[in-house]
């Protein structure tokens, strides 16, 4: 099974892009989003770390938000205990599609974690960061202090570039996008 990981920076379009590959696919956001609202045990156990913010289940994006510009390091506290749950659904995914001939890994933070192996394909979606900021201030949850904290855990675009098996250039267009999408597939599989 080929391992195709979609790297890039927050806002880059790497979501929209790994989805143009139409194989089967890890949206580690998706899943985070989904423990949230679904893992009572996730909720009991940041409850007790932070019993001031969370009250009620299913947890809200507003409540993490309240939690980590209270104080940036709680970031951390709630990661340590995301991330494994996070990792578990993805070695499910990758047991459940052993026999495809290829998947898509849609990781925030798949190099920093450590998650990519030798044989991986490393594919960078790369945006001008003008027009990407400008998307991301456009976004209903759009927070510049929550954006600095997410963006100081990632590794620099430049170096994940050197690490990149693929480059794309985003230019915000999605019908280029699908077609590059569709390319750089008929490149990776045959």
């Amino acid at each position: 099974m080929i391992r195709i990981a979609v790297i890039g920076d927050i806002g880059s379009g790497k979501s929209f892009f790994a989805k143009q590959f139409h194989i089967p696919m890890f949206c580690a956001d998706e899943v985070v989003q989904s423990l949230y609202k679904t893992n009572k045990s996730l909720f009991l156990k940041l409850k007790k770390i932070f019993p001031k913010y969370l009250n009620k289940f299913p947890i809200k994006k507003s409540q993490l938000i309240d939690i980590i510009n209270q104080n940036p390091n709680n970031l951390k506290k709630i990661i340590k205990l995301v991330h494994p749950m996070v990792r578990k659904k993805m070695q499910l995914f990758l047991k459940k599609n052993r026999n495809k001939k290829a998947v898509v890994l849609d990781v925030p933070l798949f190099l920093e974690n450590k998650l990519n192996l030798s044989t991986d394909i490393l594919v960078l979606i790369a945006a001008d960061k003008k027009k990407l900021v400008s998307k991301l201030k456009k976004r209903n949850n759009y927070n510049p202090k929550i954006f600095k904290i997410l963006k100081s855990l990632q590794i620099p675009v430049n170096k994940k570039m050197e690490k990149a098996d693929f480059v794309v250039k985003n230019n915000f267009n999605s019908v280029k996008m699908k077609k590059e999408a569709k390319n750089l597939l008929n490149k990776i599989i045959i």
